[in-house]
């Protein structure tokens, strides 16, 4: 059975009303295969499904709270249910391997778990008052919430946003990257439409840059939940500023593993691989940056490029590998451009550095310091630069010494001697012998500085973002005045 004719995504059930951008081709980075065709969302379409969803969302609000979460619950069980199929498209379309993308698919059903126990969270609370009344605070859906989501983990990126949105009484306008449209937009739809939730509420328009400024401008969406690059959050939380919204922003990174000098390198070396190389390097929370205790940078050096040059690299659909190809052309160029910067700038080239077709080897780059442009920006690709430090101290520098601050992991025998340390270096994140990649539902997500705008995801995080505190008072009679 052809892909787009499977038994959830039916193309017939897609896309909410007619779009008006141009065809778009579904296709598979790992053979430049073409896998269907979508239709994208032009600018204009993007007040009339503003439109609707505001219509929509009032009547939503009003359900009750149980009503909501069981939705939530069963969008929940889907994902498993549709597992195999879903898969599938996640594999294919942004060229995870399968481990990965059963990864996404277990984040996304305990996103709508949590989600679905955000409907019943207290609302609000009493407050003293110096009147003869109750006062209190109420917490109210925001309306329609804004949702512009990446191709790199298209499935968890685009539902924890949009779950607890709905589930806090919301509806949501959904722009995915074209690139992942299915997987991190189309695919949502299908499974909360199969769950139960009601027409109007999730429109998803798959579109480029215009389209995401269109929807940061509308009126009627006064929250946008934004993940990608920081130049392109920066963008965005001007639009919004502009217009006076809330911008959540979940930005860039060049996330540091600090490894001291009592690390247990037989342990580490595993860790700090998959930090750098886990999804081609294409995750905002990658280890970019790998500084290392002086008595052991040449072992690690060392033994970092073995492991790289020991992880096969190839067609997740159709063999077993460890990473998958680039997005497309455009990152690849940027990753090996970056590469050839470096090394043309002194760098050592101790693992990688080639590629075939989109399939980049993973890539360990020594002697590296501030001027190398693979250790000073984001890479956004499978590649691991190493730099010694001699004290803590040293270490605190440099791993504070960045535009970023999204994650860090610092690993050592002396985990008290790690949280200290971790105390120094402004961070969003941090995990005490453990690589910088981690995601759970339960936990605020979130970085500073270039990294966005703080934790965002998660339990109350949610709670701030996607609803209004609304103060109420009541009397038994009606006020008097002096006048």
């Amino acid at each position: 059975m052809p892909l787009l004719e499977s038994p959830l995504l039916d193309p017939r059930t897609w896309q909410s009303g007619t779009l008006t951008g141009p065809e778009y081709a579904v296709t598979e980075p790992a053979t430049g295969e073409r896998l269907g065709t979508v239709v994208l969302a032009a600018p204009e379409d993007v007040a009339p499904a503003a439109e609707a969803a505001r219509a929509a969302q009032a009547d939503w609000a009003r359900v009750p709270h149980f009503v909501r979460a069981g939705v939530l619950r069963r969008a929940g069980d889907l994902f498993a249910a549709h597992a195999d199929e879903l898969r599938d498209w996640i594999v294919r379309e942004s060229g995870s391997i399968p481990g990965k993308a059963d990864f996404e698919l277990h984040v996304a059903a305990q996103e709508c778990y949590e989600a679905a126990a955000l409907a019943s969270r207290p609302a609000g609370q009493v407050l003293p008052s110096e009147a003869p009344r109750l006062s209190y605070t109420r917490r109210v859906p925001v309306g329609v919430v804004g949702v512009i989501s990446p191709f790199n983990a298209p499935l968890i990126l685009s539902i924890r946003s949009v779950a607890p949105a709905l589930a806090l009484g919301n509806a949501v306008v959904l722009k995915p990257d074209p690139r992942t449209a299915v997987c991190g937009g189309l695919s949502l739809a299908a499974v909360l439409a199969e769950a139960g939730l009601p027409e109007g509420l999730l429109h998803v328009l798959p579109g480029g840059a215009e389209t995401g400024a269109a929807l940061v401008e509308d009126p009627r969406v006064p929250v946008i939940s934004f993940t990608g690059s920081t130049a392109a959050g920066r963008a965005v939380g001007e639009a919004a500023g502009r217009h006076l919204k809330r911008a959540h922003l979940e930005l860039g990174g060049n996330s540091a593993l600090v490894v001291l000098e009592d690390a247990d390198l037989d342990a580490v070396i595993s860790t700090a691989a998959w930090g750098s190389f886990f999804h081609q390097g294409q995750i905002c929370m990658t280890t970019g940056r790998h500084l290392v205790h002086a008595s052991l940078y040449e072992e690690y050096v060392e033994r970092l490029a073995a492991k790289a040059d020991s992880l096969a690299v190839g067609d997740p659909h159709r063999a077993q590998v460890h990473l998958g190809p680039l997005i497309d052309a455009g990152q690849l160029a940027k990753v090996h451009g970056l590469v050839e910067a470096s090394t043309g700038a002194g760098a050592k080239l101790a693992a990688g550095g080639t590629h075939e077709d989109l399939f980049y080897r993973p890539t360990v780059l020594a002697g590296v310091d501030d001027t190398t442009p693979a250790y000073a920006e984001e890479v956004f690709g499978p590649v691991a630069p190493v730099r010694a430090f001699a004290t803590p101290d040293e270490a605190a520098t440099l791993a504070a010494h960045s535009s970023y601050g999204l994650s860090l992991g610092i690993v050592t025998r002396d985990t008290a001697r790690g949280l200290d340390l971790a105390e120094r270096i402004p961070t969003g994140i941090v995990h005490i012998n453990d690589q910088t990649v981690n995601d759970e539902a339960v936990a605020p997500f979130g970085g500073v500085a270039a990294s966005g705008t703080g934790a965002r995801f998660g339990g109350d995080a949610n709670l701030e973002a996607f609803t209004d505190v609304r103060w109420t008072t009541v009397r038994g009679d009606v006020a008097p005045y002096p006048f």
